[in-house]
Formats: C-alpha cells, structure tokens, sequence
C-alpha cells in the first residue's frame, strides 16, 4: 500500500520542544483542533504523548490529508483529517466547541487575512476556558531579529507578496478584536515563539 507521508525535519526537531508546553499547559483530557496540520508530524506526535485527548487534524491543501491520515493511522484518539480554509465563514466539519486550537507556522505563510480569520474561528469555537497555541517567528518591538528569521521574511516575501514574518503586536491586537489575549510567551529553538492566547476575562 502506498505511503502518503511526508517529512519535515524542522516538525521532526521542534515536536519535543512543543509537547513539553504542552504538557504543562493542557489539561488531560479534550478536544485539540489543528490548524495547518501540515505533514501530519506534530499531530501524530502529541496524540501519542497525550492519550486523553482527541486530536483533530485539518489543512488547507486537500493533497496533503492521506499523508497527516498516515502518519496518524497509529493513533486511536486522532480523527480523520479535514479540509479546512480559514478563510471560510465556517469551519465545515469542525466540532462547534473545541478545548484548544493548534496552529504551527502558518501565520507566516499566509496572507495576513489568515491570521485575522484564525483570530475570529478562534472566538467562535473555543470553549469558555479554551485555549489557542500558536508557533512559529514573529517580529517583536524593542527585541533584535534574528538574522536568520530576516532571512527567511525576504524569502517568503519573494515566494509570495502577502507572506512574510507579522509583527506580534498585529497579531496581538488582531486577537484582541476577538476577545482573546495573550497569556504567555515561551521562546523556543530557532528564534521560534510559542504562544498560548485565552479569552480575555470580563471587566
């Protein structure tokens, strides 16, 4: 039988550094929606590291789900991969309540509507203590870029005009229009930022 899977060795390298936020953040049991699920690496990897929770994989590119699918035939508490477009006024598929969305490196590499979408599924889909986990590099006031991350901002914006690092204030701010605020902040390997974002509480 034909395996779909495909291999990132960045997924490969920042999958343990992520899970142990995880684990220390994430009760120990719900419900995780991903976003971008990408090659399927992460989502095969915490599944298997937090057996009490019910993972559901989703991405844009519909050829890229029998590779998440794959990766994850393992892992009883993973379901079937969805197409999923931010973009969408809503998410087809999609539980209405989730306890945490997880979304790794596709602020960047996306148009900035994306994030603003994410932001807005976000609210609509979280439960009252849910939580949204966000990962990947940002541009940050005051804090000197790496320049490895300056590096990969030209490239993106060379692949694609609307791509490119966001300044975590935007992103910041693009939350706050949905209710949600950011709760803290892990630096991690590679001038990478991991991100944990909750609902803002009331006055």
């Amino acid at each position: 039988m034909h395996d779909a899977r495909r291999h990132s060795p960045a997924a490969e390298r920042n999958a343990p550094h992520i899970l142990a936020e995880l684990q220390r953040w994430l009760p120990a049991s719900g419900l995780m929606l991903e976003i971008a699920s990408g090659t399927g690496q992460h989502a095969a990897a915490f599944a298997a590291a937090l057996p009490g929770w019910q993972w559901q994989p989703t991405d844009f590119d519909a050829d890229a789900l029998p590779g998440i699918a794959d990766w994850c035939a393992a892992r009883p508490n993973v379901r079937t991969p969805l197409p999923l477009d931010v973009l969408a006024p809503t998410w087809a598929g999609v539980s209405a309540e989730v306890d945490a969305i997880y979304c790794a490196n596709m602020i960047h590499i996306a148009p900035w509507a994306c994030t603003e979408a994410l932001m807005r599924g976000a609210s609509r889909h979280l439960a009252p203590q849910g939580m949204l986990i966000t990962y990947g590099p940002y541009l940050e006031d005051g804090v000197d870029t790496a320049p490895s991350n300056l590096a990969f901002d030209a490239d993106l914006k060379q692949r694609h005009p609307a791509w490119g690092l966001r300044r975590l204030a935007d992103v910041a701010r693009a939350a706050r229009a949905h209710g949600l605020m950011l709760r803290e902040r892990v630096a991690m390997p590679a001038n990478n930022l991991l991100l944990l974002w909750a609902r803002a509480q009331p006055a």
